[in-house]
């Protein structure tokens, strides 16, 4: 019994039966995010490799990179912002299809400005972090369909699932390539495009599983100011029907701009202030993280460690190994200390041993050092992601969620383009001292911002009651 006691105890801490209880729907989400973060772990780990295969820059890399980020920050702003008016499977859908489109036009061009459309236009992750619109939609749902105490657990197995995905992707595509590439050098583009076709193929099997979800998902308790926008232009229109001073064709520009302004969400001034010190605080963190994107740190170790696609395939597995059984020792943590302070201690000891990484000097001992700081930055680098879902759905009111959330995954998605472009020029010079040292300080010190920002905001939804 005792045994039993404790195994029940083990469990609940990592949130097994908070998973098991949780409905179908949000089940097959984490479905979907761990088969698109696999579909990222794929392609982050040859990227730059096979841009560089086709003759193309270190600079014209960090701009494709660049290019990709904002072109994904310019469609998922547009995409956010009506997902709730047009159906959040819909935008799903059209995401998984991009997803599809994209990598097979990667798996047969190699024309520069065409996979720059297709990167912009489609979906390819030159960072093996989450891009597009679907991050943003399904934490709105998450939040939508869990209860408040169990959000901590259902966002650590969310992000679980997404390490998890990166973990078998990245292994997947390094194993891949040294097997295509062991005896012939000149099978380095066929190895990458057959990586991108699986890519693809991982997109249409992400799009299966958002046709099997239910409509659930959908934002049915529209807000009100929705509602009143749409009544307030009616009334417009019968007025200005009846008055003589409204000349006809003022009518139907009035109509099309009250729908169009009732399909934006309606946020309010409260929020709006919070939404802009997320801003701030989170472009620094992504901006650092564009510096020190996994496709650089792949392209660091290659090109100054000599390491093989099969061993970095190898060493990100274990970087993401241990980023997954990471988010279960958040969980506790957040239970004591809260999500706010949770995020913060957790993920400063990571931007610590990311500024440690280009010190060590090329050779088997400073190889393997590098390659130990970048382990021991896994092991705290993702514990922050769920404590900051369950912080982020706190401060905000439900119908606001998925519009807001939208905006700072936006924002945050432009900050890491301008932070991977910038590493394009500091990679050319090999500055990776500066690049990777620069990004572990602006990411404590954003550590540092946020707790001393929102340490003693209330919670939106206790406000409410």
């Amino acid at each position: 019994m005792a045994i039993q006691s404790y195994l029940s105890k083990i469990l609940h801490g990592a949130g097994v039966f908070t998973v098991l209880k949780s409905s179908r729907d949000i089940k097959l989400l984490f479905a979907q995010r761990f088969f698109r973060l696999f579909a990222y772990g794929t392609t982050f780990l040859i990227l730059v490799h096979f841009l560089a295969s086709l003759g193309i820059s270190d600079k014209l890399a960090g701009l494709f990179m660049t290019l990709t980020m904002l072109g994904d920050a310019l469609i998922s702003f547009v995409l956010v912002l009506i997902t709730d008016r047009f159906g959040r499977r819909k935008i799903l859908a059209l995401g998984a299809i991009l997803m599809v489109m994209s990598g097979a036009v990667f798996s047969i061009s190699s024309t520069y400005w065409l996979l720059v459309l297709a990167s912009v236009v489609g979906v390819i992750s030159p960072s093996g972090n989450e891009i597009g619109p679907f991050r943003a939609v399904e934490e709105s749902i998450l939040s939508q369909l869990t209860e408040k105490d169990d959000r901590s657990d259902i966002f650590a197995w969310y992000t679980m699932c997404g390490s998890a995905g990166a973990a078998i992707g990245t292994i997947t595509s390094g194993w891949i390539v040294q097997v295509l590439t062991k005896n012939a050098a000149a099978a380095e583009v066929k190895a990458y495009r057959i990586i991108f076709i699986l890519y693809a193929a991982l997109g249409i099997i992400k799009l299966a599983l958002v046709l099997l979800l239910s409509s659930r998902v959908e934002l049915h308790d529209q807000n009100t100011e929705y509602q009143a926008v749409i009544e307030l232009e009616d009334e417009e229109l019968l007025s200005a029907t009846s008055s003589p001073r409204h000349s006809t064709e003022e009518r139907p520009q009035n109509n099309i701009v009250g729908r169009l302004r009732a399909l934006l969400p309606q946020v309010t001034r409260k929020s709006l202030v919070i939404l802009f010190r997320l801003i701030l605080l989170f472009a620094l963190d992504s901006f650092a993280s564009g510096m020190a994107s996994p496709s650089w740190l792949t392209y660091f170790f290659t090109t100054v460690h000599d390491v093989e696609p099969a061993t970095l395939g190898t060493l990100f597995f274990t970087t993401n190994v241990l980023a997954t059984l990471s988010n279960f020792a958040a969980l506790p943590l957040a239970r004591r200390l809260g999500p706010l302070k949770t995020m913060t201690f957790t993920h400063l000891p990571s931007a610590i041993f990311l500024a440690l990484i280009p010190i060590p000097k090329a050779g088997t001992p400073g190889t393997l050092m590098s390659m130990a700081l970048l382990s021991l930055r896994a092991c705290t680098q993702s514990m922050d992601q769920a404590p900051r879902q369950a912080f982020l759905a706190a401060v905000m009111k439900p119908e606001e969620r998925t519009a807001i959330l939208g905006v700072i995954n936006i924002v945050k998605t432009i900050a890491q383009g301008g932070g991977i472009g910038s590493s394009g020029v500091l990679a050319a010079g090999k500055s990776w001292h500066i690049m990777l040292g620069g990004a572990g300080l602006m990411k404590a010190t954003y550590d540092l911002l946020i707790l001393w920002t929102f340490l003693g905001v209330p919670d939106r939804e206790d406000e409410e009651r």
